[in-house]
């Protein structure tokens, strides 16, 4: 079996690392893995390593600004179109003209963008943890506690005083273990959200102290800037409520499949339920085809390798295209 490789990518005149598994001769089959927050390329490790078994390619990068990519001069600039911009110019640097785009939280806005500006270039989609969600501003602060975590994070300099009372790591164990449950985290007046997690909390069972360390090495190189922005900040932007350049209309015509672990705290958000089960999603997604995980977290793709891995595969044989 092949192992991971890594390379590293200069496009839209940053360098991007980008993890890359699988055979590049003869025109394979590849997979664009998008992560989320405050993941990397690393969250995608066992889907990599089973699709690359199945014959196909896959490449699994950094944002700009996450992990091993450079950070941009701007980072509190960044927006969704850096980021599908970059996929692209990636895609086009390994020469790569289809792919089948798989995105978990954040990455799933990310493949979906993607999806609308560059339709021809979409064997299929799959995203785990959000669905569709209409490019626009996110108002959820107005229907939530002010404590509610996005609304915090929004707040220029909040977030990055609250973290910088820790190291990286603890950050993104405190993140996992508040996004690992099945409320949405919502901070009291008087505490921050790096407070509602206490010290002795322990990680969850499938999260090991192996992969945090990983995912802290990384963060503490590229810090927490960029990933402030790029969701967070930028759902507030007034730049936001424009729908991507290249593409008529909201719809994405494409095969798309949404997986979703029933524990998952997002179905919390005010309508989010209603709008995945009743198929209100498919006035955006035609051809959409959900796939609930009984026991899932947010982060079933690390959660429950196994059966990601069979929906994904699964999927990808089914939509294979010339």
């Amino acid at each position: 079996m092949e192992k991971i490789e890594h390379k590293y990518i200069q496009v839209n005149g940053l360098k991007h690392h980008v993890a890359d598994i699988g055979s590049s001769s003869g025109s394979p089959i590849t997979i664009l893995f998008l992560h989320g927050f405050p993941e990397l390329w690393y969250t995608w490790r066992f889907q990599m390593i089973a699709v690359a078994k199945a014959g196909y390619r896959a490449i699994a990068p950094d944002y700009r600004g996450y992990g091993w990519s450079d950070t941009p001069s701007q980072p509190e600039k960044a927006t969704f179109a850096d980021f599908v911009s970059d996929m692209a110019a990636i895609l086009d640097a390994l020469d790569i003209s289809k792919v089948f785009v798989i995105g978990q939280d954040v990455g799933g806005i990310v493949a979906y963008r993607f999806a609308l500006c560059h339709p021809s270039r979409i064997h299929g989609i799959v995203t785990l943890g959000i669905p569709f969600m209409s490019p626009g501003p996110i108002e959820y602060h107005k229907l939530l506690p002010e404590g509610f975590y996005i609304t915090r994070w929004q707040e220029p300099g909040r977030a990055e005083a609250d973290f910088a009372r820790f190291d990286a790591k603890t950050v993104v164990r405190n993140i996992y273990i508040l996004f690992a449950r099945s409320e949405i985290p919502i901070a009291p007046e008087n505490q921050e959200i790096m407070d509602i997690v206490e010290p002795s909390t322990p990680l969850p069972s499938w999260f090991t102290e192996e992969d945090l360390a990983v995912y802290g090495a990384a963060y503490e190189k590229c810090g927490f800037q960029t990933a402030l922005q790029v969701p967070y900040r930028e759902f507030r932007r007034k730049e936001n409520t424009e729908q991507p350049s290249n593409t008529p209309d909201l719809k994405v015509e494409a095969p798309a499949l949404f997986i979703t672990g029933e524990k998952d705290y997002v179905f919390k958000f005010p309508e989010m339920e209603n709008y995945i089960k009743s198929g209100a999603v498919k006035m955006f997604v035609p051809s959409l085809e959900t796939e609930y995980i009984p026991e899932g977290s947010h982060f079933i793709s690390e959660q429950f390798p196994d059966k990601v891995n069979e929906l994904i595969l699964s999927f990808i044989s089914k939509n294979i295209q010339d």
